[in-house]
């Protein structure tokens, strides 16, 4: 039993089993007398309450990641915590099959965890993991908000390996929680959780592209089944996962390339790294010159290229009746220390030295998308949330300083 008492609390009885939320951060124990049911009216026994809550300073801050499957929300969250440091891991000693990844600062949850079907109720009831029908925006949003307000809880597991929903684990609330997954941004209630949200947009070209190189290579599936089962996702796709890039302070879209005539294979991306205006703590990042429009071939003496080669720009621009700076790179990168050329000529990178945008890169550099703009935008992106994330606790801080004044 979870009770609302204004502020982030949790109400468990020792005498039960667990009832959803817990904290160990502070705990109110309260003592009362209740009348005993196998004797007379009269008769009282002993009992407890603790009360649970969170300490007054929470700071877990939340940052939504949406994107259908295999667009490289995994590569992406690799990336994100490799810029706060420590590895991701699956909670110790739990479910190996769990979806969530724990580090030092952030957690990872995977939305599929809220799955109200299992694979066969989908299958039964004829909806797709995409219908809102075969989810918990209940449950998502409840824990969700408890998390950001500090206190801990026992989320689902959606077993990707059996299809079937696991029992619960129990996740602590950390420094910075990332929801990845479907629907991160569906549910109004959950938008006004996060702090950030950013959508990995993978044209249908270059999202076909990739699952023919990935399912007829790895999974030896044939060209008809693939095309087959992109068009049965498709139209759910279009109602409920693609409206949410409306919502995204960032937005990374990945193209063909123009630079190779009708090219098809997707080996060659044209990425483009749009960024909404006026979000609180969050600058964009520009090319040359704030609110100019650049288009920039670097000089091929300074950044190794081989054909079709590389083209960035950068301008304004509207992006679903939002302001937006978009900059975009097309084409590959031959050698990735020399990456350092192109991150001189970017601002706003909210780096902590000169270098650590080249330095992040080639620290992953087996990554998919570290050589063109998917690797290096997310790049960009992930520095940009821990710059976020510190003027966030900095302005928390600040805040009881200031009503004492």
């Amino acid at each position: 039993m979870a009770i609302s008492l204004n502020s982030p609390c949790s109400l468990y009885s020792p005498t039960k089993s667990h009832l959803g939320f817990f904290n160990n951060q502070r705990q109110l124990a309260v003592f009362y007398n209740k009348r005993s049911s196998s004797s007379s009216s009269s008769s009282k026994q002993r009992g407890c309450l603790v009360i649970t809550c969170s300490a007054g300073d929470s700071q877990t801050i939340v940052i939504g990641l949406a994107a259908d499957s295999g667009c490289g929300k995994s590569t992406f969250m690799r990336r994100l915590t490799s810029v706060f440091g420590g590895a991701a891991e699956p909670p110790k000693g739990g479910n190996p099959d769990s979806n969530t990844l724990i580090s030092d600062t952030t957690t990872v949850i995977c939305l599929d965890d809220y799955h109200s079907l299992d694979r066969t109720g989908r299958k039964e009831k004829g909806v797709t993991a995409l219908d809102p029908r075969a989810n918990n925006f209940d449950l998502m949003y409840e824990q969700v908000k408890a998390m950001k307000d500090g206190v801990s809880v026992e989320k689902p597991i959606y077993n990707h390996v059996t299809g079937l929903l696991d029992p619960p684990e129990l996740i602590k609330p950390p420094k910075i929680l990332v929801i990845e997954g479907l629907h991160p941004m569906y549910d109004a209630r959950v938008r006004e959780l996060l702090d950030f949200s950013i959508y990995l947009d993978i044209s249908n070209e270059v999202k076909f592209a990739w699952k023919i190189q990935r399912d007829m290579t790895e999974r030896g599936h044939s060209l008809e089944s693939i095309k087959a089962s992109i068009e049965a996702r498709k139209p759910d796709f279009d109602a409920y996962i693609d409206p949410q890039k409306q919502y995204a302070d960032a937005v990374i879209e990945v193209l063909p390339t123009q630079l190779i005539p009708d090219d098809n294979e997707g080996k060659v991306l044209r990425v483009r790294l749009i960024m909404k205006e006026g979000v609180k703590y969050f600058s964009p990042v520009y090319l040359f010159d704030e609110g100019s429009t650049i288009e920039w071939i670097p000089c091929g003496r300074k950044l190794t290229c081989s054909y079709p080669g590389i083209k960035f720009s950068y301008g304004p621009d509207a992006y679903f009746g939002h302001e937006v700076s978009i900059l975009e790179m097309d084409g590959k990168f031959d050698r990735l220390d020399e990456l350092i050329y192109v991150e001189s000529h970017l601002s706003n990178l909210s780096t902590k030295f000169y270098g650590e945008v080249t330095q992040q890169m080639l620290k992953h550099a087996d990554f998919p998308g570290s050589n063109n703009g998917t690797g290096l935008f997310q790049t960009i992106v992930g520095l940009k949330i821990r710059d976020l994330y510190e003027q966030i606790i900095t302005s928390k801080a600040a805040a009881p300083v200031e009503a004492k004044a």
